[in-house]
Order: C-alpha cells, then sequence, then structure tokens
C-alpha cells in the first residue's frame, strides 16, 4: 500500500515513472450521444453541468496544444518537479467522434514534448473494436487508460437519471478494454437517487468482479443548470425511490472506509471526493466546511480517509477475502 492504507494511483505512477504525473484536463470539442435530439435518452444525465468540471484553461476554443501549455503553466508553481504530463481528455465524451477525429486530436496532445500520455475519459456505449484497436496501439508507445463513467451499477438507478445504457454496457466496454491490454478505470457516484448505504457498499463487491485498475468515488452534487437542480430546488414533490443522500463530511469518510475494505486490494484509487466550484452549488449550504466556515478542499479527503483507517487499524481490502469467501 506504499505511504497509504489504500492503494494509491499517484503512488502507482511514482514508482513506476519516478515522478509525480500531473493530469491536464483537455477539452478537445467533443460532444455526448446522450443529448443530442433524436438519440435515445434526450436532454443527458440528470445531474450533468460539464461546465463545472472544466478548469477555466480548457475551451474548445483553443487549440488542444494550447490548453496544454496553459495547464502547464496552470500546475507548475504547485508541482515543481513535474517534468510530465498526462493530457486528460475529460469533458463530455472523449470517444464520441469518427476515429480520424479520435487520432487527430490524440496524437496533438502526444506531440507535446512534456505529454507523457492520455487519459481518455468517455461512457461505456461510445467505444467500439476499431477505437480500442486504435487505443490499444498509442499504448505501445505511451501510458494510455481509458476511464468509464459508470456512475452505478444499479439499471434502476441508471433509468432514473437518464443515463443512456444499462450496466451491461458498461461491463462488456471494461472487458473489451482489457482483453486489448488497455487500463481501464471507471467513475461512481455514491448517494443517486433511490440508493441506499447498503447498496453502495455492495457496488464495491460489483466492482471486484471488473477486471479494472482504478476506481474514482464521487459524492454526488447537486449543479447548477443541471435536470436534477430542478428535481430537488423546485417546488414539485420528489417522487419515492427518488429521495438521495445528503452526506455530513464524517459520515461519507465512514462509508468510503466501509467501501475501501470490500474493494479489491489491487484496484488503485484515483479520487475519494468531488469538487466543484461554489458558484456551481445548487445547495451550497451543503457542501463541506470547517469549524471556521472555510470548505473542505479536495485533496484533504485522502488525508481524512488514511486517518479514519488507521483508527480501525484497517487497509483496503481487509475485508474482500472474507466477503468472496461468503
Amino acid at each position: 500500500m506504499g505511504t497509504h492504507r489504500y492503494n494509491s494511483y499517484a503512488d502507482y505512477f511514482r514508482r513506476t515513472f519516478g515522478q509525480r504525473l500531473q493530469k491536464l484536463s483537455v477539452d478537445a470539442g467533443f460532444s455526448c450521444p446522450n443529448r443530442s435530439i433524436g438519440n435515445r435518452s434526450v436532454g443527458g444525465c440528470t445531474f450533468c453541468n460539464n461546465n463545472a468540471f472544466n478548469p477555466s484553461y480548457c475551451t474548445p476554443q483553443k487549440s488542444i496544444s494550447q490548453q496544454l501549455d496553459e495547464g502547464i503553466e496552470f500546475h507548475e508553481h504547485r508541482y515543481r518537479k513535474t517534468e510530465q504530463y498526462l493530457a486528460y481528455f475529460q469533458a463530455y465524451s472523449n470517444t464520441y467522434a469518427p476515429i480520424e477525429v479520435l487520432k487527430q486530436r490524440y496524437e496533438e496532445a502526444l506531440h507535446h514534448e512534456k505529454v507523457a500520455g492520455l487519459i481518455i475519459g468517455t461512457r461505456p456505449d461510445c467505444v467500439d473494436d476499431e477505437k480500442l484497436d486504435y487505443i490499444a496501439s498509442l499504448s505501445h508507445n505511451y501510458y494510455v487508460a481509458v476511464e468509464y463513467g459508470a456512475e452505478s451499477s444499479y439499471d434502476t438507478t441508471l433509468q432514473k437519471i437518464n443515463r443512456g445504457h444499462d450496466f451491461a454496457a458498461t461491463r462488456q466496454a471494461i472487458q473489451k478494454t482489457a482483453d486489448r491490454g488497455i487500463p481501464c478505470g471507471i467513475h461512481l457516484i455514491l448517494g443517486l437517487p433511490g440508493e441506499n448505504r447498503d447498496m453502495i457498499l455492495h457496488e464495491a463487491d460489483i466492482v471486484n468482479s471488473l477486471p479494472i485498475n482504478t476506481l474514482k468515488l464521487h459524492q454526488l452534487q447537486i449543479l447548477k443548470g443541471s435536470q436534477m437542480e430542478q428535481q430537488y430546488t423546485g417546488t414539485e414533490p420528489i417522487a419515492t425511490g427518488y429521495e438521495i443522500i445528503h452526506f455530513q463530511l464524517n459520515d461519507y469518510i465512514g462509508l468510503v472506509c466501509d467501501f475501501l475494505e470490500r474493494l479489491r486490494p489491487d484496484i488503485m484509487m484515483e479520487r475519494f471526493a468531488g469538487e466543484v466550484p461554489p458558484r456551481f452549488q445548487a445547495m451550497p449550504e451543503r457542501s463541506w466546511r470547517r469549524p471556521d466556515g472555510r470548505l473542505i478542499r479536495n485533496e484533504e479527503i485522502p488525508l481524512l480517509v488514511d486517518a479514519e483507517l488507521t483508527r480501525r487499524n484497517s487497509q483496503q481490502g481487509a475485508r474482500y477475502q472474507t466477503i468472496e469467501k461468503r
């Protein structure tokens, strides 16, 4: 576990590359099949406002090279020893285009002298054999990973949030990616409509059955401009089964640690929580704060997770074998 009581993705890069590799978000101008008129799920996911997650330097009006240059300038004062970076294609669905477009945009990023590889964020219904074969070819010379927005492993939840695909699509995409030797991760949102604590913890068992390398966990945040804002701040009552969990910080840390104890120890943890600027929060009063009123920053969450696991004298995977044998 290195210096942590969980399997840290950052530690993996230090071991493998001898240094930290900072991710640089890129908005390459891709869209999403779940937003287009005439597609299977018009209107997009109910939780989505992609602008909330894009750094200020990210805009498709700038070239990918310019975004990378500005991203390096943005980060270099904080990570002074970082010499190489990963271009993180983050905004929307970054395999949702013809393969010729993917080649042009990915390869522009890889031609940057300080870029050592790519992280490609996408949906499980936006990949096919041709695209995965191409991504696998890039991985012969660069570190290239695919990150799938799974969001939930429950089809009932995916329907409630208008996701536009089922969990079988996620499982199939992950298997095809792993079969090609491409590092693969998923993203889950904790506290989605209708999910309770037991359901969330059971997702650790489901994740264990997937051939993934990395995992991101985020708490549900209700964002301005999202459909979910209208659902949960409007005057109409919420239907039974659509309730959401508003986590207090200590409860969330406890839940994450319970999840980690069940999780396969080889799965690397990328993130434990999400953070968006207060101006995007539809319910800012529910943001996690210190006693003096200052916001809890995202980089503080891993410290709290480590501290709770230390208090328990526990670690990631502590209950994995026990659960597997049941």
